[in-house]
């Protein structure tokens, strides 16, 4: 299975988001999965790259033109797919995925799980988001999801589009 991360490229993050990003790394090498990653040499996203290779996996990184310019290309990349902004390697990034994944992150991370879950549920696509709650990171955004439900703003169910996770396991689950 070919699976997107979105994360953070943050090194200022708290070392058990790094702990946990790395087991989701070698787990995924060990069960045969690529990598489907933003490309760049930062916080999670290196992190995960480099497990992902140090247990014989594949990566394919989504790299911006401005990334690599910048010299902030993963050296993790086996395969790197350029393009011309963030709304082209969003669109990359989904297609080349079977299911996505979204670890601790900021503003980057919340524009591609919400890209990724409106383009789903308007049609575009059947592919999942999987929001890894690592300990508690995503809570206050499940809150808010819950009220957006319960408020009647959200047609349908949003987990039918959007799947909440807390560990490994439950990660695993999804992944078939």
């Amino acid at each position: 299975m070919k699976i997107g991360v979105f994360c953070s490229a943050n090194q200022q993050i708290d070392a058990e988001y790094f702990e946990l990003t790395r087991q989701l790394g070698a787990w995924m090498a060990a069960q045969g999965h690529t990598l489907v990653f933003g490309g760049c040499d930062m916080g999670l996203m290196e992190c995960v790259a480099r497990a992902v290779k140090e247990g014989g996996g594949y990566t394919i990184g989504i790299v911006p033109t401005l990334i690599e310019r910048d010299g902030h290309v993963s050296d993790y990349v086996d395969t790197k797919i350029l393009c011309d902004n963030l709304s082209d390697r969003k669109d990359l990034l989904l297609a080349q995925s079977d299911i996505l994944v979204a670890l601790p992150g900021g503003i980057g991370t919340l524009d591609e799980v919400f890209t990724v879950a409106a383009a789903h549920t308007i049609g575009y696509h059947r592919k999942r988001v999987v929001l890894y709650d690592m300990n508690g990171f995503w809570t206050k955004l499940i809150e808010a999801l819950d009220d957006l439900q319960a408020r009647g703003f959200i047609r349908g169910d949003y987990h039918d589009v959007i799947a909440v996770v807390h560990n490994l396991d439950e990660v695993a689950t999804l992944c078939v």
